[in-house]
Formats: structure tokens, C-alpha cells, sequence
């Protein structure tokens, strides 16, 4: 049971990577897609549709962000042991979750705003776990 949180911890950070390139996929090749699922929910909501604008800049930043996230995870997965990945991942999450809260409340009420600041705040406390995680048992593991 000694190596349980080596364990957690790559297992966590594995499925962090499968997911940020999938989701990554989905928001390059699905753009206007991403964008028309939560403007269907949001009405029920009372929130405003977001533009869909065909062509527009937003999966090519989406798709650069999610690799970059993708990579860090997958850093994590193969070097449990460096405590500088779970802490820049945990800095991206946050940093993407204050600027949607800053949108959805300063200008842009939309729903997709509002989850993104909801999943990725969760995610950078994840990581910051990790990072706790790591911390204490880290003269264990490979770096």
C-alpha cells in the first residue's frame, strides 16, 4: 500500500490527459457544435445563446490550450515525481476558470462561461491535490 498514492495519483493524471485531448478534438473539429449543445441548455436556464461564428479563432486556441493541458497530464503520468507539472496545470485550470467567471459575470452571461469556470475550477483543484499528493510522498517516486 505503499505506492497507493503513486498509484491514484497516475491514474488521475492518465484520464486527465485522455479527456483534455478528446475534449480538445471535440472543440477543434466541433467548434459551432460546442457551442449550439450549451446554447440548447441554456434557455431553460434564462441565459443568454453565446454567437456561434462559423470560422471563427476559437478552436484554434482551444485546441493550442487543450494540448498544452493534454501534455502537462501526460508529464504528470510519466513523472509522478515532478512537482512542477500538477502546479502549472493547476495554475492553467484556475487561470481559465477566473477569466470565464470574469466573462460571465463582467460582459458575457453564457452558460458555457459559467461551466467552463465550474470544471475547470474543480480540475485545478484536482491538481493542486495532486500536487499536495505528490509533495508528501514524493522521495518515492520516479522522477
Amino acid at each position: 500500500m505503499k505506492n497507493q498514492g503513486l498509484l491514484w495519483y497516475r491514474i488521475a493524471s492518465l484520464l486527465m490527459a485522455v479527456c483534455f485531448g478528446a475534449v480538445g478534438l471535440i472543440f477543434f473539429l466541433l467548434p459551432e457544435g460546442t457551442l449550439e449543445f450549451f446554447n440548447r441548455l441554456s434557455s431553460p436556464l434564462g441565459l443568454p445563446p453565446s454567437p456561434v461564428h462559423p470560422g471563427s479563432f476559437f478552436p484554434i486556441l482551444a485546441l493550442a490550450y487543450m494540448y498544452l493541458v493534454t501534455l502537462l497530464a501526460g508529464w504528470m503520468f510519466k513523472k509522478p515525481g515532478n512537482p512542477l507539472f500538477p502546479e502549472l496545470l493547476a495554475q492553467a485550470k484556475f487561470a481559465s476558470s477566473i477569466l470565464s467567471l470574469i466573462f460571465f459575470f463582467g460582459r458575457s452571461p453564457y452558460l458555457i462561461c459559467l461551466a467552463n469556470a465550474v470544471i475547470d475550477g474543480g480540475i485545478g483543484a484536482l491538481a493542486l491535490g495532486l500536487l499536495f499528493l505528490q509533495k508528501r510522498r514524493a522521495a518515492s517516486w520516479p522522477t
